[in-house]
């Protein structure tokens, strides 16, 4: 799954894809251009309707997908097993 950060990136890749300013895009989404901003700068907590709109202006979408699980690396494991030595 994408990070907050990484949405922000392909949403202000998209908005410049498609020449508008954070303001022009705060104009039509009606979202105020501090929100555009956030969610450029992956910082945005809030609603999902807000990303939907935003998302859809710009020619993106959200995806879901099944979660993927990763195994830590043998580093780590050695890390979470290791006695301190006190």
């Amino acid at each position: 799954m994408a990070t907050r950060a990484e949405i922000g990136k392909k949403i202000q890749a998209g908005r410049k894809a498609q020449e508008l300013t954070q303001q022009r895009l705060s104009e039509l989404t009606r979202i105020n251009k501090t929100t555009i901003s956030e969610i450029e700068n992956g910082r945005f907590t809030g609603s999902f309707d807000i990303f939907e709109r935003v998302l859809d202006a710009v020619g993106l979408q959200f995806e879901v997908a099944q979660k993927k699980h990763t195994l830590p690396d043998w580093d780590e494991i050695e890390g979470m097993f290791s006695e301190d030595d006190q």
